[in-house]
């Protein structure tokens, strides 16, 4: 099975399955599709994180993240969000796609060539595809900053309801197909795209390029209820949804709506409250791990209160990103996120390479004391954290979501769904969510609700003292998440009403 957030990119992975193909292999056909027809949230110029696991028991995870460049540019106190100095740190998803297929190979016996695997995404470069309504809505929504992007209006602004053809987009595909995918990094394609950021004023050099690239590590994991969950570890923010489940599993779940949202939200807070500490483990001194010790988590459940909510005064991050998920027919699974930050990333399409490249550097930060502080060859904290559940140290539930620092808070909801309440990836997936913190469309530090929780539900959560902002029903504000049951019945899932994925 299958699922990401465009069809098209959905039927590649599936048919990659369907010729005998590994779960990883189905994984990086759907990324090259995404990073062609989703440009608004994913690239080519962007990052990837991975999860892997299989019935034997082996799991591991992807660092699909760029580094900061070797020599670092002076920089102001605020970092840029958009421009060529937005782009500080190199693009790995590419060699995640590279590192997936030679774990393939080499774990799974996974046989296809890359140019198998990105053949449909060239076509559609090639070619040319609709764009999807959430690329239009967010084309529509960025009309008054786009202008002053270099590249972004040649490419994007006429496509509209007509095709996108991405020609020179295409070029740089066809160059990985032939010279292989570390070509993006070292050879022609690699060229192209070091003379692009240089002409675009990014800091980016061919050296940093050079030097991206993925890395294997150890999964972190947290027990939640008869289930072990898995995530990926710093840079990423992967503990802090294991240790928001953590919390959860030391409370009982209530099926009230109000309350069990309630309780939700309160163990964001207290698992968000430790998130500042998170950043490059070869960096950064904090043993992340001891917040997920037992003493910790009990701590932080027994601070919640039935009858109150913690205040929030609370900086988030923004982000978009896109959730893809494969299980093949011998129970291997990948589950993925690929990102270019921001929607649209930094803006930039670098030279005639068609690429957007991201701004995941944005996240970094400029004070000199703080663990994420800027810093060369340095990977900047990640919000992209996919999931495996094993039952019985088998993959038992896929999952990941969009939406950055939303992500966390939409996989409890999501998780809760699926494990505490039974309910079918479709269900779970279409529950009402939450949202606390600012979003795109309101400053507010208030907990957004989706209406569709109820009035009686949202009264009583602000009885309890949460500054409710009413959303509408299945707003994509709420991000766009995906995910895959498997067990002793075959496979059941599904992509996020709030999107246009699917699920085969």
């Amino acid at each position: 099975m299958a699922t990401s957030p465009h069809p098209l990119a959905t039927r590649a992975g599936a048919d990659v399955l369907q010729r005998g193909g590994t779960a990883a292999e189905a994984a990086v056909a759907m990324g090259a599709v995404l990073a062609v027809v989703m440009p608004h949230f994913c690239g080519l110029g962007g990052d990837a994180v991975w999860l892997m696991a299989d019935r034997e028991g082996w799991a591991t995870t992807l660092m699909g993240i760029g580094q900061a460049p070797g020599v670092l540019p002076d920089l102001p106190a605020a970092l840029p969000l958009r421009g060529p100095r937005s782009m500080l740190t190199t693009a790995c998803a590419v060699d995640s796609w590279d590192h997936a297929l030679r774990l393939s190979a080499s774990r799974w016996g996974g046989a296809m060539t890359p140019g198998a695997l990105l053949a449909p995404a060239l076509a559609l470069a090639r070619d040319g595809f609709r764009p999807s309504a959430s690329q239009r809505f967010w084309l529509d929504f960025r009309a008054a900053d786009w202008p002053a992007w270099p590249g972004f209006a040649a490419q994007f602004a006429a496509a509209g309801n007509d095709l996108l053809r991405q020609p020179q987009l295409a070029e740089i595909l066809s160059l990985m197909v032939r010279d292989g995918l570390r070509s993006f990094y070292q050879g022609p394609a690699a060229q192209r795209i070091a003379q692009g950021l240089a002409q675009a004023g990014a800091p980016l050099t061919a050296a940093d390029l050079a030097a991206t690239h993925s890395r294997a590590a150890q999964p972190l994991s947290q027990p939640y209820r008869d289930l072990m969950l898995l995530a990926p570890p710093p840079p990423t923010q992967g503990v802090t949804t294991l240790a928001i489940m953590g919390i959860l599993d030391r409370l009982r779940i209530p099926r009230d709506p109000a309350m069990r949202t309630h309780l939700l939200v309160e163990a964001v807070k207290q698992a968000f409250l430790d998130r500042g500490r998170i950043a490059d483990p070869d960096h950064a001194g904090d043993d992340i791990s001891a917040l997920l010790s037992p003493d910790r988590l009990d701590a932080k459940a027994g601070a919640i209160r039935a009858d109150r909510a913690l205040a929030w005064p609370h900086r988030v991050r923004h982000g978009d990103t896109v959730f893809f998920a494969a299980t093949d027919g011998q129970g291997r699974c990948a589950s993925v996120l690929q990102s270019t930050y921001f929607d649209w990333g930094s803006g930039c399409v670098i030279g005639d390479t068609g690429i957007i490249w991201h701004n995941r550097g944005a996240s970094f930060a400029t004070d000199p004391t703080h663990p994420n502080v800027i810093a060369p060859g340095k990977r900047p904290f990640y919000t992209l954290n996919p999931g495996i559940a094993l039952k019985d140290g088998r993959p038992h539930l896929l999952y990941g979501t969009q939406g950055a620092d939303g992500q966390p808070q939409t996989l409890a909801v999501v998780l809760s769904g699926l494990i505490d309440l039974g309910l079918s990836p479709e269900a779970a997936l279409a529950q009402p969510r939450f949202l606390l913190g600012r979003t795109f469309s309101d400053s507010r530090d208030s907990l957004k609700v989706e209406a569709s929780l109820g009035d009686a539900a949202i009264a009583s959560l602000a009885a309890l003292g949460h500054e409710t902002a009413e959303l509408p029903a299945l707003s994509p504000i709420f991000g766009c998440a995906g995910a895959i049951r498997i067990d002793a019945t075959g496979c059941s899932g599904a992509h996020d009403p709030r999107g246009e994925g699917l699920a085969l």
